[in-house]
């Protein structure tokens, strides 16, 4: 039996732990490895929250800063027990909750500043704890993006825990854009604070665009024994440079990738999805759940800034409570540039879908909450089409909804690591309209499972989204047969966890196996 160690930022497997994609692989994988008979220990930070109720298992003594700092362990429960798989948080007062989700922190004039510091602490006691052999011997440790490279730093050039040196080290890759990029020194938030005592070989750590700065993504890519994104076209894009706003690649990073490759250590694996049985409830909840929503927002203290807008929204969907749409397009995400450049760069393009949606009385919603950019120019488009249903909240009934219920998903992602959304839709028989990019490339045939655009220039991707759109709201109107097929190819797809972690046994966890 091996025993794995999976450390992370999120974990929906625990409640209140989820802000992307992350925490549905680390609720999904383990899953998986525990049906092959293995065992799994999974770390997140507790966030200054999801230790309370928890079972205290040991306390964590390390150094910092030159001082001793006291971290604490808790065993925390799962949402669903497997006799396999155990719950771990850490808690330490200055692994503080953020404003995004209430995990991560948005420091607007220095990026990273305290989130860098929140993951020290969190992967120097998960550290100590590996050393403490809370977690048992430990085979094989799956990090998952910069928030736990940190740990690969302290086996490599750490005395202290050179004992991981051991233990097989998988890295992945989620999101390549955002790196933790931080000074060497002369921060509080640098290397040389929190390891004064130790020599930090600079050239080996160093940010290939900044020569002060350390890249904890870079550390990663450079330190695991194996390395790899969520989905085989990513790891094809990020071997190349980017070329934004046309391409997104490497960011800066695909001399070390190609280094990888080179190596033989680094892989494209497509992330899967839960195939659960259809939930017996019924199919016109969406409206109910978008008013009920609204209702519960309203009356929070922290969202007095946009009751105005939510009480906008609310009246908009009245009608829709009573008689369906004639055609209902949705969306859910982060309100970020990854998920919706093309609206803010050409917002007269959503105008146009918007409009061609009001010829055959169709709607579009759009639920997600993130930069306030996003947010203002989306609330602005929604006092100007009534057919523009911005749900600026959150709520885990309201996206049930939309993937069981809407005509179209639609995604224009700017890059697309893997994606997640556009499985879920298409498990339910929701043809998705997707950016050509990405994990997106290898999950969505162009009218086949659903429909995707893409173009040489910013100017002709913008373009071919419309158009796109329009082709897809005419074969629904006019090729009934052709749109029930689409529906149907879409709801045969399975992009399985079991598939990708067979994959994840054969390429990443191959030594121990």
């Amino acid at each position: 039996m091996n025993n794995f160690l999976f450390v992370a930022s999120e974990n929906d497997a625990i409640h209140n732990c989820k802000v992307g994609g992350v925490g549905d692989v680390i609720r999904d994988v383990p899953r998986e490895i525990s049906r092959k008979g293995d065992r799994v220990h999974v770390v997140v930070p507790s966030y200054s929250r999801l230790h309370q109720g928890g079972k205290l298992i040991t306390n964590l003594n390390f150094r910092l800063r030159d001082v001793t700092y006291v971290a604490y362990l808790y065993e925390v429960e799962p949402k669903e027990k497997d006799e396999n798989i155990f719950h771990y948080v850490i808690h330490h007062p200055e692994i503080e909750s953020g404003d995004i989700g209430n995990v991560y922190h948005n420091d607007l004039t220095e990026p990273f500043f305290t989130d860098t510091i929140k993951y020290f602490i969190f992967c120097t006691a998960v550290a100590q704890a590996i050393k403490q052999n809370v977690f048992g011997k430990i085979n094989i440790m799956h990090l998952h993006d910069w928030h736990t490279s940190l740990l690969l730093f302290l086996r490599k050039f750490h005395p202290k825990y050179e004992m991981m040196q051991g233990i097989r080290t998988v890295y992945c890759i989620h999101n390549l854009a955002i790196q933790g990029i931080r000074p060497f020194e002369n921060s509080h938030s640098s290397l040389q604070t929190w390891f004064p005592n130790l020599e930090i070989p600079r050239e080996e750590l160093v940010d290939p665009r900044y020569a002060d700065c350390f890249n904890l993504m870079a550390i990663g890519i450079r330190f695991a024994d194996v390395v790899h994104t969520v989905s085989p076209s990513y790891k094809e894009d990020v071997l190349l440079p980017s070329e934004p706003p046309e391409f997104i690649g490497g960011e800066g990073l695909e001399q070390d990738l190609i280094e990888a490759d080179r190596q033989g250590r680094f892989y494209g694996i497509l992330n899967g999805s839960e195939y659960p049985a259809a939930k017996k409830t019924g199919n016109r909840t969406l409206f109910k759940n978008i008013y009920n929503t609204i209702f519960d927002q309203v009356q929070k203290e922290t969202v007095k800034h946009k009751i105005d807008f939510l009480a906008h929204t609310g009246q908009k969907i009245l009608p829709y409570l009573k008689k369906r749409p004639g055609f209902i397009c949705a969306s859910v995400a982060r309100l970020t540039e990854q998920k919706f450049y093309f609206f803010k760069r050409s917002p007269e393009a959503l105008l146009k879908i918007l409009d061609k949606l009001a010829t055959v009385n169709g709607v579009y919603v759009l639920l997600g909450t993130g930069a306030p950019e996003y947010e203002h120019l989306l609330r602005k488009i929604s006092h100007q089409r009534a057919n523009f249903i911005f749900i600026n909240a959150q709520s885990e009934d309201v996206i049930e909804s939309i993937y069981r219920e809407s005509d179209l998903y639609f995604m224009p992602s700017l890059f697309e690591p893997c994606g997640i959304s556009q499985m879920l839709a298409m498990r339910n028989g929701q043809p998705c309209l997707v950016h050509h990019t990405g994990g997106l490339k290898d999950t969505v045939r162009h009218v086949h499972t659903g429909f995707s655009f893409d173009g040489r220039t910013y100017e002709e991707k913008v373009q071919n989204m419309v158009a796109s759109f329009e082709e897809a709201l005419d074969i629904y109107q006019n090729e009934k047969e052709t749109w029930k097929k689409i529906r149907k190819n879409a709801r045969k797809m399975r992009f399985t966890w079991k598939k990708s972690v067979d994959e994840y046994y054969k390429l990443l966890y191959k030594w121990t196996s």
